[in-house]
């Protein structure tokens, strides 16, 4: 007779284990880190590391994948979204956004610390990114705004990020419109603004965010739930005003 049984009657979900409805999560097993697999001195030349083995390794179908997490002050609360890195410099991690009407641009316009969060499940690593942002200049952001597919660059402008798309007319044909005719709308007047241009400028209110990292934890999964955990946290010398960096394995 089992010593506990919980009782799952009016649980959704309840342990789910892959694609089995229950059962006991996979351990794992791909890999350990230790202190001597890290860079002494830098959280960002370690985080290059990791990503271009995620690269090669030819698992992990977008590396770049990430999810930012912000939080508006005074209140506290915090949203996530996934987005793509598309920017490492050894000042820190670039994302690209709309910053004009987004819930990140009024969670940053209060609270400037922000984070990222990696997860590269076919390798059973985690590399957790906080730290302060700020915006890109305008001329940095137009350097990869430029790269961008045209309808791309078309949808930048295009969007009012996060604004509520209602449905046209009197509302009897929300059958056939549940908003998106407003955003298809706003579509065709840029396109119509840039006809013909491949040049097309950067918004103001689109462009680069930089998190400048004060803590980059990298951790390997180990079996048992006893991960490899090493945090970097920034640290100021008061001999030259270096910036440099700690180094300490975490209790998993």
């Amino acid at each position: 007779m089992a010593l506990h049984s919980a009782n799952v009657d009016n649980k959704l979900i309840f342990a789910p284990a892959g694609k089995e409805a229950h059962g006991q999560a996979e351990q794992f097993t791909k890999g350990v880190l230790t202190r001597s697999d890290l860079d002494p001195n830098s959280p960002i030349r370690q985080f290059h590391k990791w990503f271009a083995s995620a690269q090669r390794s030819g698992r992990v179908t977008h590396p770049e994948t990430c999810c930012l997490s912000t939080a508006s002050l005074p209140s506290g609360r915090v949203s996530s979204r996934m987005v793509y890195l598309k920017e490492l410099d050894t000042q820190g991690f670039v994302i690209y956004s709309n910053f004009g009407t987004s819930k990140k641009s009024q969670d940053l316009a209060t609270n400037s610390w922000a984070s990222l969060t990696f997860w590269w499940e076919e390798l059973e690593r985690q590399v957790r990114v906080e730290g302060r942002a700020s915006r890109l200049s305008h001329e940095e952001s137009q350097t990869y705004f430029d790269t961008r597919v045209r309808g791309s660059r078309i949808g930048a402008w295009s969007s009012r990020q996060s604004q509520v798309l209602k449905p046209s007319g009197d509302g009897t044909d929300r059958e056939d419109d549940d908003g998106r005719k407003m955003l298809d709308k706003w579509v065709e007047e840029t396109e119509t603004r840039f006809a013909g241009e491949d040049i097309i400028p950067v918004p103001d209110f689109w462009g680069g965010l930089r998190i400048i990292p004060e803590s980059v934890e990298f951790w390997q999964g180990r079996q048992s739930r006893l991960h490899d955990r090493f945090v970097y946290d920034k640290k100021t010398s008061t001999k030259d005003g270096v910036q440099d960096w700690t180094l300490e394995r975490l209790s998993p």
